[in-house]
């Protein structure tokens, strides 16, 4: 089955590997800043810090051991004559890049039935993983070792171990490496002499395929490869030269006519893109473009209204003059709080609400403190904002109002606003003395969502698009019924040639229909469920639900979660008895029933900073047990980049091909497409190969997305 790839909004809709969201439609203006290396422009960048041809940094052939600039993001196409390449090359950390990739073969079909697959060329995916091994210093190289295509049939699989010296405006490389760079075995394989078993390479790939063929790194035949890369004194021109160690005759695209083994390469940088030409193997001229940008420093021109300036006195002298109405409005225009309910006396004043603007909750408490400390009295002595999801109080912060005004009217050598207040769990009184009004009524919604997917036999790329109608009726901010139609407006997957595939499988089909269930209705069901939350216990919020939980299963289910405020670890249980919903009508059910649920950790470790680890260890819906392994990396600008993998007990034979289940996301705020604050945010997910091991349900609600304001990692 293949990938599918869905933008949708986190708080709206549960990840899936063939899901609903929200489409950007509008576009994005990005006031970048630099992300060079070492440079201050980026039309000046450093030596040795350009792509190769499959994406990653590198000379024209052949990987160096240089990195980019943590955050860089690199998107690239290629043209090789017999090869395309699409890529996209990822700084996750100053140590470690990926790459992730798309080869077009086109000399070769993507399958020899043409009724399958039609007149389309070959397709494959690839996965590269370089790390820092040592970096360089004055007198030392740096030194990095690199894994291509790793997981997966391996049309490219080498590994590499590389080095890299500046010297002037000249960058020298010097690599080893196995493999597919290694098959002209120019020197003796190193390890050969250590170990017998690692003078031959195995062939083929381990079950069937998007394994790691860890068993195979650095055997077999053996090449150094290398060259150098000239910054010339024009500052947009680079010119590389290199030696490879390939011999192209296993290439997937056939034998290649290799005339040389010193290719030579430009490339020059204009603006955000970098465009190159290339000459190789003595016979065959190459071009690409890539368009460069930063993670970290991705932003969006905002017309917020300005924090306010505070007055020498406030407005009010005494509590009774407050004019409340007026400042909850302020909130509400000014920093984006909606205020539900308040308690107020002469030394507190306790706000209940929901902030809907300011993703950054130090942004959102201090404009709220400017509001209240211009509109409240002297004698109020402390401020307390508590964030509430429905009527469900989530986290509290406590202000100390006079230090507040101190460090606000900047009264200090170095004003600390950020030290005047602090997070913590709901105190007694602060939940005695909640009484929210107005928790019962309809609501409505409507969001628009763009479903894609990739590397399909019929067509390389497939879409859906169109409106999702929420709604439901709130019976008292905790208790509720909700649902969402989804309705098609335009697509392409009347192209879809079969639904089921007819792969054998000892497993049940829980997942592998899913184009029953996007194709032939231009109005479906997605879910319509009751459901109830709450705070049970300090730091402990349980939540129960039951009817059309997705649009695939529907049933009952129950969760638990235990999340302290601003820990770097929660966790809970969820467990649900789910059937089958039919694809020929909505409200009918097939045969299929299962007991699923999991365990769930979730860990944002301190040696990897804006980094959190997510386990969800149970039973799938095709009753396999297992664990899912989820890495997802923060960025400054708000942008989440993750990847995960289910293991199981499921055996690669029994899962089909690819193995096992495992995808790569990306989850951008929202906030980058607005001239003014917002919170929420779409999530667009990768998921090369997902057969029926390693799926869970798809939950209409999660307890770490609802309590986020607890310990936000994704703001």
């Amino acid at each position: 089955m293949p990938l599918s790839n869905t933008i949708k909004n986190k708080h709206k809709m549960p990840l899936q590997w063939l899901t609903i969201a929200s489409f950007f439609s509008c576009s994005i203006a990005y006031g970048q800043e630099n992300s060079a290396n070492s440079l201050d422009d980026w039309n000046i960048s450093p030596v040795g810090s350009s792509l190769m041809v499959h994406g990653g940094t590198g000379l024209i052939q052949t990987p160096t051991s240089r990195m980019l600039a943590e955050g860089d993001l690199r998107v690239s196409y290629t043209d090789n004559d017999e090869y395309r390449f699409w890529s996209a090359t990822l700084q996750l950390f100053p140590w470690m890049q990926a790459t992730v990739r798309y080869t077009d073969v086109r000399n070769r079909p993507y399958s020899i039935f043409p009724g399958f697959s039609g007149n389309q060329t070959l397709k494959d995916k690839g996965i590269d993983a370089k790390f820092r091994l040592l970096k360089e210093s004055y007198y030392l190289p740096e030194l990095s070792v690199g894994f291509r295509d790793f997981g997966g049939t391996g049309f490219f699989e080498s590994e590499f171990i590389g080095l890299s010296k500046q010297v002037g405006d000249i960058n020298f490389h010097i690599n080893m490496g196995w493999g597919y760079l290694g098959t002209s075995g120019n020197v003796s394989n190193p390890f050969c002499e250590v170990s017998d078993s690692y003078c031959n390479r195995p062939g083929g790939f381990t079950g069937n395929g998007g394994k790691i063929d860890y068993q195979r790194f650095f055997k077999g035949p053996a090449s150094v490869f290398g060259g150098i890369e000239y910054q010339t004194p024009w500052a947009p021109l680079r010119l590389k030269v290199e030696y490879e160690g390939n011999n192209y005759l296993t290439d997937r695209a056939g034998a290649l006519e290799q005339d040389s083994n010193w290719n030579f390469g430009a490339a020059y940088r204009w603006n955000n893109f970098d465009f190159s030409v290339n000459y190789q193997r003595g016979n065959t001229i190459g071009f690409g473009i890539n368009y460069n940008f930063n993670l970290h420093q991705l932003s969006q021109l905002k017309f917020d209204p300005p924090p306010r300036e505070l007055a020498a006195k406030p407005k009010a002298t005494v509590i009774d003059d407050v004019n409340l109405a007026r400042m909850n409005l302020h909130l509400y225009s000014e920093a984006g709080f909606i205020t539900t309910s308040s308690d107020v006396n002469e030394q507190q004043v306790t706000l209940y609400g929901q902030q809907i603007s300011y993703r950054d909750t130090d942004e959102a408490i201090q404009r709220m403190g400017r509001i209240m400390a211009s509109e409240l009295p002297e004698s109020v002595k402390s401020y307390k904002v508590v964030n509430t999801n429905g009527s469900v109080p989530i986290v509290e912060t406590l202000v100390n109002a006079d230090e507040f005004k101190k460090q606000a009217r900047y009264e200090t050598i170095e004003p600390d606003i950020k030290s005047t207040y602090q997070r913590q769990d709901l105190q007694a009184e602060t939940l005695a003395n909640y009484d929210p009004a107005n928790t019962s009524g309809f609501f409505t919604g409507i969001e628009t969502f763009w479903i894609q997917t990739f590397g399909n036999p019929e067509d390389f790329y497939l879409y859906q698009a169109g409106v999702l109608l929420n709604g439901g009726y709130s019976f008292n901010g905790k208790t509720s019924v909700a649902g969402t139609l989804k309705v098609n407006l335009f697509e392409n997957f009347d192209k879809f040639n079969f639904t089921t595939d007819g792969a054998a499988s000892t497993l049940p089909r829980v997942r592998t229909n899913v184009r029953e269930y996007v194709s032939d209705r231009n109005v479906t069901l997605e879910n319509l469920y009751l459901h109830w939350n709450d705070r049970i216990a300090p730091n402990l919020y349980a939540q129960v639900y039951g009817g059309y939980l997705e649009a695939m299963y529907g049933g009952v289910g129950g969760e638990l979660l235990y999340r302290p405020v601003d820990s770097n670890i929660a966790f809970g249980f969820d467990i649900n008895y789910v059937q089958q919903r039919s694809y020929r009508d909505d409200f009918e059910f097939f045969d299929y029933k299962v007991l699923t649920g999991h365990a769930n950790i979730y860990w944002k470790p301190s040696f990897l900073p804006d980094t959190q680890l997510t386990f969800n260890i149970g039973q799938y819906l095709a009753k396999d047990k297992g664990v899912t392994v989820d890495f997802a990396k923060r960025f400054d600008s708000g942008i989440v980049v993750g990847a995960f993998a289910s293991i199981t007990n499921v055996s690669a034979d029994e899962y089909g091909e690819g193995s096992f289940t495992k995808g790569f996301y990306l989850s951008i705020p929202f906030d980058l497409f607005s001239l003014k604050s917002s919170k929420g945010r779409g999530q667009l997910p990768w998921i090369p190969i997902a057969r029926d091991g390693g799926q869970p349900l798809i939950r209409p609600v999660t307890l770490y997305n609802t309590t986020d304001e607890r310990s936000p990692f994704s703001r």
